[in-house]
């Protein structure tokens, strides 16, 4: 049986990074992490997800990671960060940064909305075609921690609209309100938010989705009830190495 990554590793702590980097920067970075910060950070427990360029924002790099508790996480940044591949290259990645510190700490928002990724998807260190796919990724801004209500509305009306639009696989997810006992590495706090990843086959099949105004007519006039202020999207492509592809 072929199981994804998450249901082998049940991967219920997730952390959204958002990296504001230098001009021109962007794909020493990623050069960079798709060669040395991938099986390094799987081998201490902290597997990447995906990482993904902003298509609207040149000087943005977006990625994440899973861990399986918080107490994993602790010991898997541990690690990474304590040890001898990071040490070795961090000057050369610190240089691209700006800000790294843009990080939602997130847990799937019900069990089974964790988006299905299977490391066996990844490319190997030699590929440098860019996968297929594209990745609407939205932060709602919620006035509240998120309903059970607002869980219902989306596992069932929001959910259908992007799968009928043409949504391959999607993800959900709310904050984690543990502790972020690896203070190293801030994480942003006080909000309160509902994050979805849906991935496309690409970025047409998505404008086809906008196009048709399902989401307007069906979803958002319900939705704006629960937010707090205007949602916060962002239109990702894989990097070469992504395991978060079509």
């Amino acid at each position: 049986m072929n199981h994804s990554l998450l249901e082998r590793y049940a991967l219920d702590v997730l952390e959204l990074r958002q990296y504001t980097l230098h001009p021109h920067k962007r794909d020493v970075l990623i050069d960079l992490f798709d060669r040395e910060f991938l099986e390094t950070q799987d081998a201490v427990g902290m597997p990447v997800l995906g990482q993904f360029r902003d298509l609207d924002d040149a000087n943005r790099f977006v990625w994440l990671r899973g861990f399986s508790t918080m107490q994993t996480r602790h010991d898997a940044l541990a690690a990474f960060y304590g040890g001898a591949v990071w040490q070795t290259h961090r000057n050369v990645a610190n240089a691209t940064m700006i800000d790294s510190d843009n990080v939602l700490l997130l847990r799937p928002a019900w069990a089974g909305a964790h988006f299905p990724v299977d490391l066996r998807g990844r490319a190997d260190k030699r590929e440098s075609t860019i996968p297929r796919g594209f990745v609407d990724l939205t932060i709602f801004y919620l006035k509240q921690p998120a309903s059970a209500d607002l869980l219902a509305f989306c596992r069932q009306e929001m959910a259908q609209v992007l799968g009928e639009g043409g949504a391959i696989q999607q993800g959900w997810y709310v904050n984690e309100t543990s502790e972020n006992t690896f203070t190293r590495l801030p994480v942003r706090t006080g909000e309160c938010v509902l994050v979805g990843l849906a991935l496309f086959e690409d970025v047409r099949a998505y404008e086809t989705f906008g196009a048709s105004m399902a989401w307007q007519q069906k979803i958002a006039p319900q939705l704006a009830a629960y937010l707090l202020k205007t949602a916060e999207s962002h239109r990702l492509a894989p990097t070469a190495r992504s395991a978060l592809h079509a």
